[in-house]
């Protein structure tokens, strides 16, 4: 029997925490150690760890113990049901991130750092 796969109401909570979408992008890069991972927030160890545990529950990181040290990983799959679903709308395309910057700079004058002139 396959192992159930998580819901989209846990991959989308999990992306809903600004810190838990940072770690992913951290893991992006390379496995790494628990410690590792926490070094850059100003949070407990105990709360980057229940942070990993949602991710790990969502199916987008999978942690295993090497020796002593916990390491994360990202899972690649983690994000396949969510992106499915959203392409089943046809209104998610990628986005060019330039267009859209530029879109920004015409459509509101203050994205460019301007002072509004009173």
């Amino acid at each position: 029997m396959p192992a159930q796969q998580p819901s989209l109401d846990a991959i989308f909570s999990a992306l809903a925490d600004p810190t838990r979408r940072a770690i992913l992008g951290m893991l992006l890069e390379d496995d790494m150690a628990v410690t590792d991972v926490a070094a850059p927030f100003q949070v407990s160890l105990a709360a980057i760890s229940k942070h990993l545990a949602v991710l790990a529950a969502a199916g987008l990181i999978r942690q295993e113990r090497r020796g002593r040290i916990i390491w994360c990983k990202l899972e690649p799959d983690g994000l396949r049901n969510a992106s499915v679903w959203m392409q089943g709308f046809g209104q998610f395309e990628p986005v060019d991130l330039d267009d859209f910057e530029r879109f920004l700079r015409e459509a509101l004058p203050l994205a460019d750092g301007d002072e509004a002139k009173s």
